[in-house]
């Protein structure tokens, strides 16, 4: 039997971090994956010649001396990363069905000013409203880690409401439909989303808001690099069919029904309900938590369309357009079942070669209720009733992003889609989510799921224990391989990387 010190469930970017971490710290891991190829939601893949990224469509605080530029420097990556910076006059821009569009801006200055510009009457509320986000970023910044800490607090945050933080500060509601408008990057909830997730994520993207130049695969190809160049394993079409206990640790995994692998720690990057599903003879963790745990909602999924330009049609923006119907911005179930589409987020990918889109993605969120009758099936076998289902709504989410860009549709060459069926099948999670668990400001105890759990040597790491997103991944990363390496040593090696 095969051992390690490290196993690791899952190639997504908590995996993968958490691979390169511990491997760069002189443990012997290896990373399983179930599928072919790895990445989970950050992987690229290949149609009719065009790349296509699986999630990751810009990260933030990617800038020199940022956080999120600091991980990746740890990580020993940040030279092979082909990026691009964001427009800096309005990297995300709020689109709404009369016409008007409103940016959010690169620099806290520059986007004050900027929705000054629209809302003169409100300048005290969006500099409280900037000054708000910037006092919870500042909670994992560079300096934070060198002096040995991974964050400094902030857990009162996921206790406010993202919704009515907002609305305390800015009293014009095509206002607060601006400064919410990017909550699809979370889920947002009106009833449940926490200001601490809603300001790391837009103050991340405020920061140094960075595309990746020809797909997401290449950070991960990096990732795989170091962690096989540091002597460890990464294995994919290697499902973990069982975590087999005795007493109170894990004795082994089962690797497709059949292999068995020895660690002295194990550490699952996939969903937390997925994971005690596959414990084998455990009586350690009670009833009462796989309870708890499954009844945790899990966020909005994502239907994908994916528009293949033909070449030279297509002129690239470097920006983001949220293009809403109206200042009600909040995701509500209602507001999407059936063929209905209240809001699409576009995104264009750049290609490196000259000033046209190869790919442009539409991402709009979609209720699991409308894909019911294909719940039992697998991928590449749904029929034909389902290809004609996506084919339809394709053809709606086209027409109302047509509806901003009437020009849109005669440049299209190809479209493929992806529902959310297709993201549960092909990374694990439960429902097709886009970002875990929802956490809910109401109970933030019972939401964010600590690292370490009952038995002694399992661990968690994903988007799930905090704030999903490469930023969000990289911290709870970095949290789960504190329980190992200790939070003091760790924070000040990745500092001062």
């Amino acid at each position: 039997m095969q051992k390690y010190d490290v196993i690791i469930i899952g190639s997504g970017l908590g995996g993968l971090a958490t691979a390169v971490t511990l491997s760069r710290e002189g443990m012997n891991v290896c990373v399983l994956e179930q599928q072919v190829g790895f990445g989970g939601c950050c992987q690229s893949f290949r149609r009719k010649g065009y790349t296509l990224d699986t999630g990751i469509h810009y990260v933030g605080s990617l800038c020199e001396g940022q956080i999120m530029h600091q991980y990746f420097k740890y990580y020993g990556v940040m030279d092979r990363l082909n990026l691009q910076k964001l427009d800096a006059e309005g990297f995300d821009l709020m689109c709404f069905g009369d016409g008007k569009i409103y940016p959010h801006a690169m620099g806290y200055e520059r986007f004050v000013d900027r929705l000054v510009e629209a809302f003169p009457e409100e300048r005290a509320g969006i500099v409280a409203y900037s000054k708000r986000l910037q006092e919870i970023g500042k909670l994992i910044t560079v300096d934070v880690l060198r002096s040995g800490r991974l964050s400094a607090g902030g857990m009162e945050f996921t206790a406010l409401s993202a919704h009515d933080e907002i609305a305390s500060m800015v009293q014009n509601p095509r206002l607060r439909g601006v400064l919410a408008g990017s909550n699809r990057l979370y889920s947002g909830l009106a009833d449940k989303s926490s200001f601490y997730e809603h300001a790391m994520i837009n103050h991340s993207n405020i920061e140094g808001a960075h595309c990746f130049v020809g797909g997401t695969q290449h950070m991960v190809d990096a990732l795989v690099d170091v962690i096989r160049a540091q002597g460890g394993e990464v294995r994919d079409r290697a499902e973990v069919t069982g975590i087999h206990l005795t007493d109170d640790r894990v004795s082994f995994v089962e690797v497709n029904g059949e292999e068995r692998l020895e660690a002295k720690y194990v550490i699952s990057a996939i969903h937390p309900a997925t994971t005690l599903d596959l414990l084998r003879n455990n009586t350690v963790i009670k009833k009462a938590f796989f309870t708890r745990v499954r009844s945790l909602e899990n966020s909005f999924a994502i239907f994908t369309t994916y528009l293949m330009m033909k070449s030279g049609t297509f002129r690239y923006e470097n920006r983001n357009y949220f293009l809403h119907g109206d200042a009600n911005v909040w995701l509500n179930e209602a507001d999407y079942k059936g063929l209905k589409i209240p809001s699409v987020l576009m995104c264009m990918q750049p290609n490196g070669r000259d000033e046209f889109a190869d790919v442009v993605t539409l991402l709009t969120p979609m209720c699991m209720s409308d894909l019911a009758p294909w719940l039992d099936t697998k991928v590449g076998r749904r029929g034909a009733d389902y290809e004609a289902f996506k084919a339809q709504y394709a053809e709606r989410v086209i027409d109302y992003a047509a509806d901003y860009f009437p020009h849109l549709r005669d440049a299209i060459a190809h479209v493929h889609t992806a529902s959310p069926l297709t993201y549960r099948d092909y990374t694990g999670t439960p429902d097709g989510s886009a970002y875990g668990i929802v956490k809910d400001y109401h109970n933030p105890i019972v939401s964010h799921l600590p690292a370490r759990t009952k038995i002694a040597n399992l661990f968690l790491t994903g988007q799930n224990l905090n704030v999903h997103g490469c930023l969000g991944v990289a911290v709870s990363s970095a949290v789960t391989c504190s329980e190992l390496l200790g939070m003091e040593y760790l924070a000040k090696k990745i500092g001062n990387a």
